[in-house]
C-alpha cells in the first residue's frame, strides 16, 4: 500500500485509511466479503452479477432482510412479553417495497405499512391479509380510503380531522366498521435532517397534541367515538427518520401514554392501542453507530413500564415501523465508473489541494437521497483491489446536473478508473423507492441473493417501457 495523508478537503467524520480495501462491517450487510480481490456477496463475486444483470444494480441480500426483521421482531416481543403480550413490528412499505419483498415480511411475522394505493396493491399481489396491513398518508383520496375499507384493513391511520369525517362516511355508507388509529404530532423535535424530522408542530404531518384543553388530537378523538362507523383503536406518531438518539422516542411515549390517560379520564375509556412508530437509523458511514434492537426494545418497554404505572394505565398493545432498519444495510449498489478526472480546491490559506472525480453510470436517478437530504454514503472498489494511495474523492452520477453526487467524500485508489465496479452500501431506503426516470434514464434492476443464488426480483426498465406511456402522434 502506497502511503499518503488525510486531505484537508475531507470532512471531520472521514478518517484516512490503512488499508483502502478493508470492509467496514457496519455498513453492510451480514453475508458481504472480500475474496480474493472482489467484493461477493454470499460468494457470489460483483463482476458475475454485473456480467449477467448489468450496472446499475441494486444487489439485497435476503438473508439478511430477514435476519434483520427477525431481530425486530424477536427483541421487541421479549421486551413487551409481560406487558402487553408482545408487540406487533409492521415493516415501513415506503423504505422499499416488491411483491416479493411484501412476501418475506409476512413470512417473517412482520405486518406491512403502506401509505398509498400503489402499495396496497403489491400487498394484494403478495397475499397478505388485509388484518395484517396498515394505511397512511396525509391526503387519502376517497378511492385510496374506500379500497382500505373494502380490504378490511387492520388499521387506517387518521392525518386530519377532515379525513376523519370523509372515512367515518365511507364507512357508513358501506355499512362496515372501520378500524381507526390517530397520527399525533407530540411536538417532540428529533436530531435529524429538517425533512424527515415528523413530529414537531410546524409540518404536514398529523394532529397536533398541544395541550390547550381543544387540540385537533382531542377534537378528533371526541369525535371517532362519536362515529358509530368507527372502531378507535388508538393513537400513532412518527418522530422522523435516521435517528440514533434514544430521548426522542421515549419522550415520545410519554406524551401519547399521558394522552391516553387524559382519554380514560374525560371518556371513561382506554384505548387499546399505541404505535411508537420507527425511524431508527442504520450506518452510511464510518461514524454512524446504530443502536441493536434488542438495547432500543428494552429502553422502550422501562419507559412504558414506568410511565404506565405512574398514569395507572393499563399498558396498550404496542406497535413499531421498522423500514430502514430492516431493508437499509441489506442492500448495495453497484455501479461501473466511466469517466474520472482530477481537480484543483482552492482551500483558505494553504495550497489548492486535489480532488478525485468518478462518474459512475447510476446517479440521482437511483438515488436521490444526497441531493434532497445532504445524505452521506460510502464507497468501495469492488471489482479489485489495489495497492494504490488513497485519494480523497468524489463518486458523481451521469445526470446534467451538478447537483448529482452520489458519495460526496470518500478514499478510494488513486487507480480507480473507467470500467472499475464501485460498490455503495446501505442503498436499500429510500433509494429504489424514490427512483426517477430523470433525463429518460431507465430505473435499475433489484437482484436478490440467498445461499450463493441470485435472482432478479424487480426487472430493469428498458426503453420500451420509458417509451410506453407516451402518447404517439395520429394523422387524419
Amino acid at each position: 500500500m502506497s502511503v499518503g495523508k488525510a486531505s484537508p478537503l475531507a470532512p471531520g467524520w472521514l478518517s484516512y485509511p490503512d488499508d483502502v480495501n478493508r470492509l467496514n462491517s457496519d455498513l453492510w450487510a451480514r453475508d458481504v466479503d472480500r475474496h480474493g480481490d472482489e467484493l461477493t456477496i454470499s460468494g457470489l463475486s460483483v463482476s458475475d452479477l454485473a456480467e449477467q444483470f448489468g450496472t446499475p444494480l441494486f444487489v439485497v441480500s435476503e438473508d439478511d432482510f430477514r435476519t434483520r426483521a427477525r431481530s425486530f421482531r424477536d427483541a421487541f416481543n421479549a421486551a413487551f412479553a409481560d406487558l402487553c403480550g408482545g408487540v406487533d413490528v409492521y415493516y415501513a412499505g415506503k423504505s422499499f417495497l416488491c411483491t416479493e419483498v411484501a412476501h418475506w415480511v409476512a413470512e417473517e411475522g412482520l405486518r406491512l405499512d403502506t401509505c398509498s394505493g400503489g402499495e396496497l396493491a403489491i400487498a394484494m399481489r403478495a397475499g397478505i391479509p388485509g388484518e395484517h396491513l396498515g394505511l397512511h398518508g396525509n391526503n387519502k383520496s376517497d378511492a385510496e380510503l374506500g379500497r382500505a375499507l373494502d380490504l378490511n384493513l387492520g388499521r387506517i391511520v387518521v392525518d386530519s380531522l377532515p379525513e376523519l369525517e370523509r372515512l367515518a362516511a365511507l364507512a357508513a355508507a358501506r355499512r362496515i366498521t372501520a378500524n381507526v388509529m390517530l397520527r399525533l404530532t407530540p411536538g417532540v423535535h428529533a436530531s435529524t435532517h429538517e425533512f424527515i424530522a415528523t413530529a414537531h408542530e410546524d409540518q404536514k404531518f398529523g394532529l397536533s397534541l398541544a395541550d390547550d384543553g381543544a387540540s385537533p388530537a382531542t377534537q378528533a378523538v371526541a369525535a371517532a367515538l362519536n362515529h358509530q362507523s368507527v372502531n378507535l383503536l388508538g393513537v400513532h406518531c412518527h418522530i422522523g427518520s435516521q435517528i440514533f438518539e434514544s430521548e426522542g422516542f421515549e419522550l415520545a411515549a410519554r406524551r401519547l401514554l399521558a394522552f391516553l390517560a387524559q382519554v380514560r379520564d374525560r371518556h371513561g375509556i382506554e384505548l387499546p392501542e399505541l404505535d411508537l412508530g420507527g425511524g431508527y437509523g442504520i450506518a452510511y458511514i464510518e461514524t454512524d453507530k446504530p443502536r441493536p434492537p434488542a438495547e432500543i426494545a428494552a429502553a422502550m418497554a422501562d419507559v412504558v413500564r414506568s410511565t404506565c404505572a405512574e398514569l395507572g394505565l393499563r399498558v396498550p398493545r404496542i406497535s413499531i415501523e421498522p423500514g430502514r432498519a430492516i431493508v437499509g444495510s441489506s442492500t448495495f449498489s453497484l455501479y461501473t465508473a466511466g469517466t474520472t478526472k482530477t481537480v484543483q480546491v482552492d482551500v483558505d490559506g494553504a495550497a489548492t489541494q486535489p480532488r478525485r472525480y468518478v462518474s459512475v453510470d447510476g446517479g440521482m436517478s437511483d438515488n436521490p437521497r444526497p441531493v434532497l437530504y445532504d445524505a452521506d454514503y460510502s464507497a468501495a472498489l469492488a471489482s479489485r483491489t489495489s495497492a494504490a494511495t488513497p485519494v480523497l474523492s468524489r463518486v458523481v452520477g451521469r445526470h446534467c446536473e451538478s447537483g448529482d453526487i452520489v458519495v460526496r467524500d470518500v478514499y478510494l485508489p488513486e487507480d480507480t478508473d473507467a470500467g472499475d465496479l464501485l460498490a455503495v452500501p446501505g442503498t436499500g431506503a429510500y433509494c429504489w423507492a424514490l427512483s426517477s426516470n430523470y433525463n429518460w434514464v431507465a430505473r435499475p434492476p433489484v437482484v436478490a441473493v440467498r445461499d450463493g443464488r441470485a435472482r432478479l426480483i424487480v426487472r430493469g426498465e428498458t426503453e420500451d417501457d420509458l417509451l410506453a406511456r407516451d402518447i404517439p402522434r395520429t394523422t387524419n
